[in-house]
């Protein structure tokens, strides 16, 4: 009995220290106050790539939640945002207000999209405000301005490409960063919000990473909308980017649903780590459309009403 009792201490010993070296690896950021709206103070988390002289390159990361919840914070993440500064590339994690924390989930769908319309429209709102903050302390972090990329996931992708888009249109809500332009965009999930039916670019586009799969029911795969004003999503832009001419890099996964809001911040690794080196940093006009198809998985659905998007958001 002794012995195993001796044994016991040792694997219990050993699962500490495991565990010890497992929460010293989690990077550790310094946070700041970006802005304060609607009575809401708003903070980033600035993960430094350790070891890298010079400028780095940065991702500006948006979470998901479906514009109902989220933490810049969550544990989903850090392992993420620890790989891309073992890259040499910094991470601010940023704060945006969750518009739809309090909405109805049995309002109308005239209601429901008015809400999302607004919620969009904040988050993006709050992302350039970080944008700006992380310029305007790039020489003191040592930040190479030419090289922040905007990604995000479900509700954060959906944000980064609508940023993207802003941007790429001279829209007015981007005036704060007059001068600037994002140099890639990597969305998890994502779309773009339009009441003026299809999305409609100008030529000054940055390259655009998707991941989507196409039987999410929570971020359309093509697009929800209805007399013009809805969702758009990856496939949609991927399909215009193509014609455009624009650098865009498409993972198609069939029969998916929104596990592609997250699983390739682990599984993907290695094309997120070329798309940045190729498309942001070289700035190769690449076009690549990855398919990936799962016979075994053929039964679920690929095609949902706009309520049973919303619905899939609103539901808690």
């Amino acid at each position: 009995m002794k012995g195993l009792y001796t044994k016991f201490l040792a694997l219990t010993f050993v699962a500490l220290l495991l565990n010890c070296a497992a929460a010293m690896a989690q990077p550790k950021p310094v946070t700041y106050q970006f802005a304060d709206r609607d009575g809401e103070k708003l903070y980033l988390d600035h993960y430094v790539a350790p070891n890298v002289t010079g400028e780095r390159p940065c991702v500006i990361f948006a979470f998901g939640g479906g514009f109902v919840r989220g933490d810049r914070a969550h544990k989903d993440y850090l392992g993420y945002f620890e790989w891309l500064t073992s890259l040499g590339i910094d991470v601010v994690s940023i704060d945006y207000r969750v518009v739809l924390k309090n909405a109805n989930s049995n309002a109308g769908i005239r209601e429901l999209v008015t809400l999302m319309y607004r919620a969009v429209d904040s988050a993006v709102e709050d992302m350039f405000a970080a944008t700006r903050f992380v310029l305007d302390h790039a020489a003191e972090w040592h930040i190479d301005t030419t090289k922040i990329i905007a990604c995000g996931s479900s509700a954060g992708a959906i944000t980064a490409l609508q940023a993207a888009y802003y941007m790429a249109n001279d829209d007015k809500r981007a005036e704060i960063l007059t001068g600037f332009d994002y140099a890639g965009v990597i969305s998890f999930a994502g779309a773009i919000f339009s009441v003026n039916g299809k999305p409609e670019w100008s030529a000054k586009l940055a390259p655009i990473m998707m991941f989507h799969g196409n039987s999410d029911s929570n971020v359309p795969y093509r697009k929800a909308s209805m007399f013009g004003v809805g969702f758009y999503g990856s496939e949609l832009i991927a399909n215009q980017l193509q014609k455009l001419g624009a650098p865009y890099y498409f993972y198609s996964a069939q029969y998916r649903n929104h596990e592609l809001a997250e699983e390739p911040m682990t599984k993907n690794r290695n094309e997120i780590r070329a798309f940045i080196e190729q498309y942001v940093i070289d700035k190769k006009p690449l076009q690549t459309v990855v398919k990936v198809d799962n016979p075994s998985l053929k039964s679920l659905p690929t095609r949902f009403k706009v309520k049973e998007y919303l619905s899939s958001n609103y539901s808690e």
